[in-house]
């Protein structure tokens, strides 16, 4: 009898000002989703610091595979839409872990309409025939393989944060609603302007530093 084969995904850093978007994929038997369930794995939201770091270590050591992808802030500026790429970034870690089985992925919509993206994510992925595809909200509260991404995702995420810190200085969260991370834009932003951190396609970088087009106009 075949083993039966979940792969979980969720983003993390989808809505900053600075730094990258971080999307990550857990495929797990169903003997290892009971036992991250029985450690206590959940929601990397409602996790401290420390325990999402415990699980990232034990979420590695009991997972069939892992994926975990990179989307640096001037990729996402040059995006469209950002859904659609959240979109071909998740069908990237579905096209690396999936090597034919049959097999359920989960994915935390990050999209109102989950049926007009879950169309979307289906069309970028090269196998699906043996895929069942379930998008929906608020799955890494409601799955044990999508609470395992959302920490991975969650904890690189961190990590990334910390490194550009290290170079840069203290920024706070990267958050649009961070008094720090305002204040360090206001501070830093023309000068760090060519540095890659910022997204400049977001509301807040604009209203602090509006194209020439938009400076005409007003």
């Amino acid at each position: 009898m075949p083993i039966m084969k979940v792969i979980g995904i969720d983003d993390a850093g989808r809505g900053p000002l600075i730094g990258p978007m971080i999307l990550a994929g857990v495929m797990l038997t169903e003997e290892q989703e009971k036992l991250l369930k029985k450690e206590g794995i959940s929601d990397s939201k409602i996790l401290s610091h420390p325990v999402r770091i415990k699980m990232s270590k034990l979420i590695k050591e009991n997972s069939l595979s892992y994926k975990i992808v990179k989307t640096i802030p001037e990729e996402i500026d040059n995006h469209s839409n950002l859904n659609t790429l959240e979109a071909e970034k998740a069908a990237e870690i579905i096209n690396y872990l999936n090597k034919g089985d049959k097999i359920k992925v989960i994915v935390d919509c990050p999209s109102v309409n989950t049926k007009v993206w879950s169309s979307t994510l289906r069309s970028l992925i090269n196998e699906t025939e043996n895929i069942n595809l379930i998008c929906e909200h608020k799955a890494d509260a409601n799955h044990a393989s999508v609470s395992a991404a959302s920490i991975l995702a969650k904890v690189t995420r961190e990590e990334e944060v910390e490194k550009l810190k290290k170079e840069y200085g203290d920024f706070g969260s990267g958050y649009p609603s961070d008094p720090k991370t305002k204040l360090f834009l206001k501070q830093k932003g023309a000068v760090l302007k060519d540095s890659g951190i910022f997204r400049k396609s977001w509301a807040t970088w604009k209203a602090v530093f509006p194209s020439k087009s938009q400076s005409t106009l007003f």
